[in-house]
């Protein structure tokens, strides 16, 4: 870097870390000033829960080898968890009060995965799995786990009731997601210095199929209906599209590659409506987001979106789309219907990086690597309020993936 370009870094830096510091002091003052309020404010603009409702929000601190735990109904820091070494993924169980904590561990050594019980909010147990898991992902009874170790090559699969990891799978080199199809027959593994896709019967854990020449494979989603599977190759310009081999929607098909859609630089991931329609792209090299019709498998349009967009989250009606620019201090929202960026952006902390909604949809979670911090928002007014901020609640070091967990108590 030329030391003109340094120093114009530095200031815009600078610029960034002050203005960042600035709105932390606007919330601290408020918070003081409104402290007898919140309760009062709560009543009327936050959703209500009954009594034996509970919520909270998970926060891995990849810095810090813990996890913050969010009170989501009181909206305040609940506590924080010590893990294992760098944290870099969470998942909350579909059907009992559990959430895993995916942990790389460090340079040499093998991961784990820590088991919260949320009802006590405590470590209740830990699974040893292999070298740099970094990514999970859970079937839909809550019974298993697929963790890709992504310096192993292969795939964990966990038991999670007796929490003992019943399997490995070969996979490509640097496994690094996994996704299992809706209707728990297909398993699908991104394998990003393999460039590669696999594909494998998840019932028996065979390799079905492998598609090549997706440089960087990072990403994959798979649509409500099992049919096909999208994955971004984040070290290219194209998002792979995969048609599933499917007794139901494509009886006696294989699987078999349908297109390779250009998108913008970078792609690294992939944000699917809850309808499966269409699939947003983060470009995180374009500053740009791609609209990917996934019926047809082409783009229908891009758009300019922030400074190094990383994720992007469908809200539950289908309308909004929210990215987490990581570059920059701002959430971007993309209005789906009308099919244009929204102005402002949302004004959150430094380096966001993970989004997740409250059980509900009414609060939107901004996990904010550079300022470890989470950014609450209100989404009932984001449309119309530019300060929809509601809060800002710290974490530890580097904060990196979130998961919201709600259940009723005993």
């Amino acid at each position: 870097m030329f030391p003109q370009q340094q120093t114009e870094r530095m200031i815009r830096l600078s610029a960034r870390s002050l203005a960042w510091g600035k709105l932390r002091r606007e919330f601290a003052s408020a918070a003081l000033l409104g402290l007898f309020g919140l309760t009062a404010c709560r009543s009327h603009d936050l959703p209500q829960y009954p009594p034996n409702s509970r919520e909270y929000a998970y926060i891995t601190n990849g810095g810090s080898g813990t996890v913050t735990v969010l009170d989501v109904v009181n909206v305040r820091v609940d506590r924080e968890l010590a893990v294992g070494q760098n944290p870099t993924a969470v998942a909350a169980s579909p059907t009992r009060s559990e959430v895993y904590v995916v942990n790389a561990g460090a340079a040499e050594s093998n991961g784990s995965i820590s088991v919260i019980d949320a009802a006590q909010n405590k470590v209740v147990a830990s699974i040893p799995v292999h070298r740099k898991p970094v990514s999970i992902d859970l079937d839909a009874d809550g019974a298993l786990a697929y963790v890709p170790n992504s310096e192993s090559n292969s795939v964990s699969v966990i038991d999670l009731k007796t929490r003992r990891e019943i399997a490995q799978i070969g996979a490509g080199e640097e496994p690094v997601s996994v996704r299992l199809s809706p209707d728990g027959q297909t398993l699908v593994v991104a394998n990003r210095r393999g460039n590669s896709v696999s594909v494998f019967d998840a019932a028996t854990r065979t390799l079905r199929s492998v598609f090549g020449g997706c440089p960087g494979a990072d990403d994959v989603v798979i649509l409500p209906d099992s049919s096909k599977a999208f994955a971004t190759c984040s070290a290219g310009h194209q998002v792979m599209a995969l048609a599933l081999a499917n007794s139901k929607v494509s009886p006696g098909q294989p699987d078999r590659l349908q297109a390779l859609i250009d998108v913008g630089l970078a792609p690294v991931q992939l944000a699917l409506k809850p309808d499966g329609g269409e699939a947003f792209v983060s470009n995180s090299l374009s500053d740009s987001i791609s609209e990917i019709d996934t019926s047809k498998n082409d783009v229908g349009g891009a758009y300019l979106i922030g400074d190094g967009p990383v994720r992007g989250l469908v809200s539950g009606d289908n309308a909004l789309l929210y990215v987490a620019n990581l570059r920059s201090q701002y959430v971007t929202l993309y209005s789906i219907d009308d099919g244009k960026r929204l102005i402002p952006s949302i004004h959150v902390g430094d380096g966001p990086q993970a989004l997740a909604f409250s059980t509900r949809g009414l609060l939107l979670f901004v996990v904010d690597n550079r300022s470890s911090d989470v950014t609450v928002v209100r989404t009932d007014v984001v449309r119309t309020d530019p300060h929809a901020v509601f809060t800002v609640l710290p974490t530890g070091r580097a904060p990196n993936a979130i998961a919201v967990k709600g259940f009723k108590s005993q």
